[in-house]
C-alpha cells in the first residue's frame, strides 16, 4: 500500500481539475496544465480533491500508484504557485544575462553559449552570477536548469562553474609538489 497514493489531492480556491479516462487536467491562475495517467491507475475527483487509486492488485500499479498522485500533485502545485529553481556561477568572468528569448552565458570559452528560452519558462538574471529559472511545469523547469548547468558542472578542485543554489561541491586538494 502506497503511504503517499492513499492521500488525497485538495484543490484550492480558483483551480479546476477535470479527468477524461486516463488524462488529467488542472486549470489555475498561472495557466493549465494536464497529465497522462498509466493504464495500471485512475484517478476520479471527489468532494475532497482529487484521489488515484490502484485498478487491480499488481505489483505496478503499486509501483505506479505514488508517483501518479505525485505528478497530479504538482500539477494543482504548478498552477497555483509555481516552481523555481536558482542556479548560482562561480569563476573568475563567469556571467550570464538575459537578451530577449536568449539566456548568454560566458562560461570560460572561447566564445559565448546561447541559450534559447523554451517556451512556457521565466529566466531572471538577478545578478550576473544567480540566474533563477521558474514556470509552471515542475520537469520542464528542472531539465532546463539541468541543461543551463550542463555546460560547465561545477569542478572539484577550484569549484567553479555552474551549481544549483547550496549545492555543495565535494573539494580536492591540489598537486603536490
Amino acid at each position: 500500500m502506497s503511504r503517499i497514493g492513499k492521500k488525497p489531492i485538495a484543490l484550492p480556491a480558483g483551480v479546476t481539475a477535470s479527468v477524461d479516462g486516463q488524462t488529467v487536467k488542472v486549470k489555475g491562475p498561472k495557466g493549465e496544465l494536464s497529465v497522462k495517467l498509466v493504464s495500471e491507475v485512475s484517478a476520479s475527483i471527489g468532494e475532497d480533491g482529487i484521489t488515484v487509486a490502484p485498478r487491480k492488485e499488481m505489483e505496478k500499479s503499486a509501483q505506479m500508484w505514488g508517483l501518479s498522485r505525485t505528478l497530479v500533485n504538482n500539477l494543482v502545485a504548478g498552477v497555483t504557485t509555481g516552481f523555481t529553481q536558482k542556479l548560482e556561477i562561480q569563476g573568475v568572468g563567469y556571467r550570464a544575462a538575459v537578451q530577449g528569448k536568449v539566456l548568454n552565458l560566458q562560461l570560460g570559452f572561447s566564445h559565448d553559449v546561447p541559450y534559447a528560452i523554451p517556451e512556457g519558462i521565466t529566466i531572471v538574471t538577478e545578478k550576473p552570477t544567480m540566474i533563477s529559472v521558474s514556470g509552471i511545469d515542475k520537469q520542464l523547469v528542472g531539465q532546463v536548469a539541468a541543461e543551463i548547468r550542463s555546460w560547465r558542472p561545477p569542478e572539484p578542485y577550484k569549484g567553479k562553474g555552474v551549481r544549483y543554489e547550496g549545492e555543495y561541491v565535494r573539494r580536492k586538494e591540489g598537486k603536490k609538489k
